[in-house]
């Protein structure tokens, strides 16, 4: 049974208009490519190893004809295309007179455009079963601005040799992926924050930087 929860709106209101809420889907937990293909294979007669590497064919195929400009459609799945976007530190074009056009090397793949079947919509509707949450969603707190938890962060700094994700959403309140998001933005400009990152994954800290900056 999936579980859901009632999250508040947080679209610009007029005063006095009553909180309008939404659903949204509790997640349960995380499948590895592994065992979504072991469950998958159960009553079948192929092998987990036999599928597994159809599913690499596949999308490594996929990912090469999206390279070259195709959309591509899996019939009762859905249609993918790529985006794309500036690379880091490229201007936008404004179309001003005299203005550098960017060319190929400013440009990357952003992400993947995907819009699913509405064959595969349908059926998932058919069999999710659902049920509310007792938990209340959660989210960030907006105690502080963007501003205050740098300058947050940068005072805990001046007296801890690093910080740890779990400790800069202890000092501002934010969620685990939104002060992750915030962190990974500010490292990406240590000239400015004062901040760099170090080590990866579960062993990920901040530093400061010798002498900070004056707070932007």
């Amino acid at each position: 049974m999936a579980k859901y929860e009632m999250q508040a709106s947080n679209l610009p209101q007029k005063e006095g208009d009553s909180t309008v809420y939404f659903p949204r889907m509790r997640i349960a937990g995380h499948l590895s490519t592994d065992e979504l293909v072991r469950q998958a294979v159960q009553y079948t007669t192929y092998n987990p190893a036999e599928a597994r590497a159809v599913l690499d064919m596949v999308f490594r195929h996929l990912g090469q004809c999206m390279a070259r400009g195709y959309s591509v459609s899996l019939d009762g799945f859905g249609s993918f295309s790529l985006s794309l976007r500036l690379k880091k530190g490229r201007k936008r074009e404004t179309g001003a007179e005299g203005e550098q056009r960017r060319n190929a090397q400013s440009i990357e793949v952003g992400g993947v455009n995907f819009k699913p079947d509405k064959r595969w919509l349908r059926e998932m509707n058919c069999t999710c079963r659902l049920e509310r949450s007792e938990r209340k969603f959660e989210r960030s707190s907006t105690r502080y601005t963007e501003a205050e938890r740098l300058a947050l962060a940068r005072e805990f700094l001046q007296t801890h040799e690093e910080m740890a994700l779990w400790q800069y959403c202890a000092l501002t309140g934010l969620l685990k992926n939104k002060a992750s998001r915030e962190l990974r933005r500010w490292e990406a400009q240590p000239e400015v924050t004062g901040i760099r990152g170090v080590g990866k994954g579960a062993m990920k800290r901040w530093r400061s930087l010798t002498p900070q900056p004056p707070l932007p």
